[in-house]
Parts: C-alpha cells; structure tokens; sequence
C-alpha cells in the first residue's frame, strides 16, 4: 500500500479565493487547447494547409507540454510556488499572444509550442497548492478542484471561443484567452497565499522522480490511456458533421455536452480518489474502454454522438484526479516534478492520439476510426496499469 504524502493537520477550512484563481488559469489552459480542436477547419483553411496537417498545431501544443513540464519544474524548484505560478501565467499569456499575430502555418505552429510551455508547470504546481490549502484528507478533491477550471473551459470558454472564431476568425478565439491569461495574473497575486506549505527543494531532488518506476509507471498510463480521448475529440468537429450529419452551428453545443460530462466526471473523480485512488483510475479507464468502443456506432447519429461527446468527456475528466494524486503519493519528496509530468504524459496523449487520428482518417478508413483507436489505446492503458499496481504490491516501499 503506497503512503499519501499529507498535507498540514491544522488546515480544516477551504481557502475559496485561491482556488477560484488556480482554477482560473486551468480555465484559460483549458480554452487554448480545446478550441483549437473546435477551429482545426478553419484554421486549416485560412494557412492553407488540410486539416490532418492543421492537426500538427495541436501536437505542437501537446509537444510544449511535454517538454516545458520537466524543464521548468526542475529548473524552477528552487522559485518560491506564488512566484512561480505568476511567471507561468504570464508567459502562458505571451504565448497566446503570439498565436494571434502568427503570420503563417510555421509560425503558428510554433507558437502553439510556446504556448503549451507553462501548461503542466502551472497545473503541477497548482495542484500541489491546493492540496496544501486544503481541508485534511481532500486532498483529491482540492486536485479536483484546480483541474474543474479545465473541464469548466469545455463547456464555457471552449463552445464560446468557438463560436466567436467560426464567426469573427479563429484567432479572436486566442484574444479571449490571452485576457483570461492577464486576468489569472491578477487572481494569484491578489488571492493565492505565499504557499509556505509547500517544501522548496533543487533540481536535483526533482529530477529524483525519475527514478522511482512507480512515478514513471505511473506516466506511461497517462500517456497511453488518455489518448484515445484526444483521438476522438481532434476531430470532432468533422465527426459530427461529416459522420453524423449535424449542422456546423450545433458543434459548440456538442462541445459543450462534453464539456459538462468533464465537469461531471472530475468531480466523480475527485470523490472516487479520495476513497481510493487506484480503484477509481481502474473504474475510469474502463468506463473509457466502453464508450469509445460504443461512440464507433454512436458517431452516426445526431442524438447518439451528442451523448457519446458527453460521456468521453467525462471519462477522460474521471481520470484526472486520480492519476495526479497517485503521482503525488509515489513521488515522495519530488512532488512538484512529478505533478507536473502528469500533465506531460497527458499531453504526449494528446500528441499521440491526435496523430494517431490523422494516421486513420488519411488512411481513407473515416472520421469514426479515431475511435476505435481510442478504444484500443484506453484497453492498453487498463492493462498497463494493472501491471503498475501489481508492480506496486510486489515493492511496497
């Protein structure tokens, strides 16, 4: 049985103000990487490039994760967390920026890459704070709680970035985010404590994480489990209309659906973890098993895509907490690496299913073979974990 690393006995109260202003930048985080996956046509149209090609500015995105997650986590160990957090936000801002004024596809997908650099730094970090902030023995919930930023995103700020960039251009969709970049600032030094709670460590200790297997098992079910999520939902814009025959003006409704299924299945989640981490990482990638391999069929329906958009999303969101919490217990006292990798590895599933997606679709094989590639995907990492836990039992220490 692995220990949880706790968090100070004398905290029994919400802080409310902070979490509302961590959970701020996982909104704004949240709206950049979805919503290019709601304009992959029109930005693909406006670079002249084809969509699968346009599908590189999501790997991009997914690839800035990977590699800003560890660099900075490491190289910033030593930074006080608020600072930290701050300096992330504003670069995360910058990036965003940069995505607006790019002139070209090669720009813009560089762009993209600097834009995901501070992505899970900042998520790593913030759920690390708010595990600190909050009340004894919630500490999934307080994870939970920064990560409903994100699934919030997918049902506000995603379908309304969206629908201002079919409608104004794709890039006032990144206008909006930039702001909501700017107004995170603000929050975290207005609302969020000097997190003196959290242990200050050296890159040396970090970097300790990757050589603990349980950390980096841990990873790999990320990486590879989450991507049949991202293999669907790349494409979902193409899916619904070209597969299930809707209208292009209820694709932000469906974006919404699955928005409102991440909210529902992060704080399922959240709940679940508290009561029992690996259980609930088993019930979630399961559940994930079952609906991909049903939305091959559903897609082909207006009704039946709708729901199966609501139920990926809140299988992926299920996830989430779970994986996050389970690396801060494994990680030991390299927990700001570790937090951040998880969103690496959720990120090298995106990459991965993003492109996998591309690979089936340019094969000629449709838009709803992204799925089944899902559904493959999430059985692998069902079974990779399983390994991990067995992995776990045989080495208790």
């Amino acid at each position: 049985m692995i220990a949880p690393t706790t968090v100070p006995a004398e905290r029994t109260d919400w802080h409310i103000p902070a979490m509302l202003a961590l959970a701020l930048g996982g909104f704004g985080i949240g709206t950049t990487e979805f919503v290019t996956m709601g304009l992959l046509p029109d930005i693909a149209e406006s670079v002249h490039v084809s969509e699968p090609t346009a599908g590189y500015a999501v790997s991009a995105y997914a690839l800035g994760v990977v590699v800003g997650a560890p660099v900075i986590a490491a190289l910033c160990a030593r930074v006080a967390r608020k600072r930290l957090l701050v300096f992330l936000m504003v670069a995360f801002t910058v990036g965003n920026i940069a995505t607006v004024f790019a002139p070209n596809f090669a720009t813009l997908v560089i762009s993209r890459f600097v834009s995901g650099l501070p992505h899970g730094a900042y998520f790593g970090v913030a759920s690390l704070a708010a595990a600190t902030l909050a009340p004894i023995g919630q500490r999934a919930k307080a994870v939970a709680a920064v990560m409903l930023g994100l699934s919030a995103a997918n049902v506000v700020g995603v379908p309304a970035a969206t629908w201002l960039g079919q409608h104004l251009g794709w890039r006032d969709a990144y206008v909006v985010v930039a702001f909501i970049g700017a107004a995170t600032v603000l929050a975290l030094l207005r609302f969020v404590p000097e997190l003196t709670g959290i242990k200050i460590t050296n890159p040396v200790t970090e970097l300790g994480a990757l050589r603990r297997p349980q950390v980096l098992l841990t990873l790999a079910v990320g990486a590879v489990g989450f991507g049949g999520m991202f293999a669907v939902y790349t494409y979902i814009t193409t899916t619904l209309t070209d597969v299930a025959g809707m209208s292009s003006g209820l694709v932000p409704i469906v974006l919404m659906l699955f928005g409102v299924g991440m909210v529902v299945g992060n704080i399922v989640g959240g709940v679940l973890a508290d009561r029992g981490v690996d259980r609930a990482i088993f019930l979630s990638m399961i559940a994930m098993v079952v609906i991909l391999a049903g939305f091959i069929a559903a897609a082909h329906n207006p009704f039946t895509a709708g729901i199966g958009a609501f139920l990926i999303g809140a299988s992926g969101a299920a996830l989430a907490p779970g994986l996050q919490t389970r690396l801060m217990d494994v990680a030991a006292d390299a927990q700001t690496l570790a937090a951040a990798l998880n969103h690496a590895a959720l990120n090298i599933a995106n990459a991965a299913g993003a492109w996998l997606g591309g690979v089936v679709i340019a094969a000629g094989l449709g838009y709803s073979a992204p799925a089944a590639v899902g559904a493959g995907l999430a059985v692998l990492g069902v079974v990779l974990f399983a390994l991990t836990v067995w992995a776990a039992r045989r080495s208790p220490a």
